[in-house]
């Protein structure tokens, strides 16, 4: 897969992630007046003036600085966030409402089946099965103030070869302006390249603006709308770390992950020179991932832990969002060494033999630390444009903690691929993350 192409994260899992613990069912009592806020629809739309295309909301222009998910809404809303997306209608009701409560509003995704899952968009009755399907979802939630953009689908370029799947967007694109005139259609892409513009803006006019998420490569996005041809506005769906498939690799092919310090800097630089240089085209961004979930790792893509933790990137967010940085800022994680060395370093153990680790971690608030250990397997269980991934399970009784970021590792006995990961918590919330793949070789 090229990395210039494809973004390997449709996120159709994350449709079943609950909503944070201080997030609930709208109670019997609010259910009136819930049901009267959610019928009133907010005008948006995309207007270019002076050569600027923006998006406009109740008449008001509208930046989007999004995040992807539905989890930690409050947080969201505390940091200057402003917008959620979603990629499918499942508990739509609730995300709407819950966004609505806190002032955010919602790009909400339409789930369009993929050719590599094996939809056949040649298949006629199939697709107008889904036509109608997704356009009692559009009637269902057209008019919820919360509502921002429809998403047609999720990264459709992924592994496919049916160009007729753009008439399908075409389709619903249409469906939707005829049934909602309130709230524009996007359709998001994996990457982007010429090819997919050339086919949207010839088969899929109705399609309002584009969508694209992008990673590693996302500081070249805006020369290559350009030159690839597109003429109106865009906005960045996904957007975050180097991705797993464009950084380093092991001999034995474990993708090297970024610390959550060299996040923080990568999420900051890639912001900069994209979403706030291009204020001719891009419409806004949504950040992945406001939450957490097991691909390649526990710890890839989300800016917070399974335990709810915040690490460096959401405190780059905060000050992304509002030009303020937060009054207590998370751990920053400097190095992470096993056996001296570093995770780009091709670590190969010994079976049975004890290691050294070594993490060097400070706190700009001077919070105390503590640490904690895990050893994983690499994970086999490896799937393609997101789709759900089984965490590895741990090993346990092979790290001893020796204090102040140092800790002794006893290689496993069996040969093969493991991952060593550090967490260390300043106590408020915040964690600093990182791992390091090794190889137990006899």
């Amino acid at each position: 897969m090229k990395a210039s192409l494809y973004r390997s994260l449709l996120y159709c899992s994350l449709a079943t992630l609950p909503l944070s613990c201080s997030q609930h069912t709208t109670p019997a009592s609010q259910t009136a007046s819930t049901a009267e806020a959610s019928s009133r629809a907010i005008k948006v739309e995309v207007r270019k003036e002076n050569g600027h295309y923006r998006l406009y909301r109740g008449g008001q222009p509208y930046f989007i600085k999004g995040a992807g998910g539905s989890r930690y809404l409050d947080q969201l809303a505390a940091y200057g966030g402003n917008s959620i997306r979603t990629w499918s209608t499942h508990n739509a009701q609730q995300v709407l409402d819950e966004a609505h409560k806190r002032g955010l509003t919602v790009t909400m995704g339409l789930d369009v089946a993929r050719e590599r899952h094996g939809f056949d968009y040649n298949n006629p009755e199939a697709v107008a099965q889904q036509l109608a399907k997704l356009r009692e979802e559009v009637l269902k939630y057209k008019d919820h103030p919360a509502l921002l953009v429809w998403g047609i689908g999720n990264e459709l370029n992924l592994s496919y070869s049916n160009p007729k799947v753009w008439d399908a967007v075409n389709d619903i694109a249409k469906m939707i302006h005829e049934v909602d005139p309130n709230h524009p259609t996007s359709t998001m892409l994996a990457g982007l390249n010429k090819k997919e513009v050339d086919y949207i803006k010839a088969q899929a006019p109705e399609v309002d603006f584009l969508s694209i998420n992008a990673y590693g490569d996302l500081p070249s996005i805006p020369k290559r709308v350009r030159d690839f041809g597109w003429e109106g506005a865009y906005m960045i769906t996904e957007w975050g770390p180097t991705g797993h498939w464009e950084g380093p690799q092991t001999p034995w092919k474990a993708s090297v992950e970024e610390t959550s310090s060299e996040k923080a800097k990568v999420y900051r630089s890639r912001y900069e020179v994209t979403m706030q240089q291009d204020t001719e085209r891009c419409l806004g961004s949504y950040v992945f991932l406001w939450g957490q979930k097991q691909e390649r790792t526990p710890t890839w893509y989300g800016l917070f832990t399974e335990q709810g933790e915040e690490s460096e990137v959401v405190d780059v967010m905060q000050y992304l969002w509002t030009g303020s940085w937060p009054q207590n800022r998370a751990p920053h994680l400097s190095y992470l060494h096993l056996n001296g060395k570093k995770a780009t370093d091709n670590i190969y153990l010994k079976p049975n033999q004890n290691y050294t680790i070594q993490t060097q971690v400070t706190d700009p608030d001077q919070d105390a630390l503590t640490y904690r250990w895990e050893l994983l397997p690499e994970s086999t269980d490896l799937k393609e444009g997101g789709d759900a991934e089984s965490r590895p399970g741990a090993i346990s009784g092979l790290v001893q903690d020796q204090g102040k970021g140092q800790a002794q590792l006893k290689a496993p006995e069996k040969e093969g691929a493991y991952r060593l990961f550090v967490y260390a918590y300043d106590g408020k919330n915040n964690v600093a993350t990182a791992n390091a793949p090794f190889y137990v070789k006899r």
